[in-house]
């Protein structure tokens, strides 16, 4: 698996939904998308009648609005060296080199200096999962871009959470933005730990609306 794979950093321009849904990798099913490996489906975290869009690769589905949501979601089949990676750290210190070593090269290329600002371990969620809070200089995909261009307001940092886990050998990085920081701007004025707070809890509850497909049906 390249660590240079960009998963999380898709700048290319969306589809509308769903008129430009032939285009896909994967698929929409009324309200839910199946992605193209088929290893999961979700109910769409946007709406069209928002502006909801969406891009997908066979790996990786983006999902924007012109309200404040952008989120990517990255699924990868274990290789034989990841694997062995996975096996020999352990479920919590994986994810944690997952973080840093590849999901933090992928934002460095597209913005430079871009740094964990922390991150959480949550044992009880989907059998053990990662949190991380990212700061990326100049990354806000909500930003005015003609003001900063213009040079009339400074670029905003963007803080990203991304939520890392493994399941049924495929390892999944869910990404969102705090777009606040760049909607509000100058009225910002939320603290560290309600920042995290804010994206652990849109995180989790994103988590809650993907159904993974390979998992058995709960008996009643």
């Amino acid at each position: 698996m390249s660590r240079s794979l960009p998963f999380l950093l898709c700048g290319v321009a969306l589809a509308a939904l769903p008129a430009d849904a032939a285009q896909l990798a994967g698929r929409l099913e009324g309200d839910t998308y199946i992605s193209a490996n088929g290893e999961y489906r979700i109910r769409l975290p946007v709406l069209p009648e928002l502006g909801g869009r969406i891009e997908d690769t066979d790996s990786v589905v983006t999902f924007q609005d012109d309200f404040g949501t952008h989120i990517s979601i990255a699924c990868f089949e274990l290789d034989a060296v990841q694997r062995w990676e996975f096996e020999t750290r352990g479920r919590r210190d994986y994810l944690l080199y997952f973080l840093t070593d590849i999901v933090m090269a992928n934002f460095n290329m597209r913005f430079p200096g871009s740094s964990v600002e922390s991150a959480r371990y949550l044992p009880d969620l989907l059998e053990g999962a990662l949190i991380g809070f990212s700061l990326l200089p100049g990354g806000s995909h909500f930003e005015d871009r003609s003001s900063v261009v213009d040079g009339a307001l400074p670029p905003v940092t963007a803080k990203r959470g991304t939520l890392l886990f493994v399941r049924h050998r495929h390892v999944y990085a869910v990404s969102t933005e705090l777009s606040e920081r760049a909607t509000l701007r100058r009225t910002y004025q939320k603290t560290v730990e309600q920042e995290n707070e804010q994206l652990a809890e849109r995180l989790t509850v994103l988590a809650g609306r993907i159904t993974f497909t390979r998992d058995k049906p709960r008996t009643p």
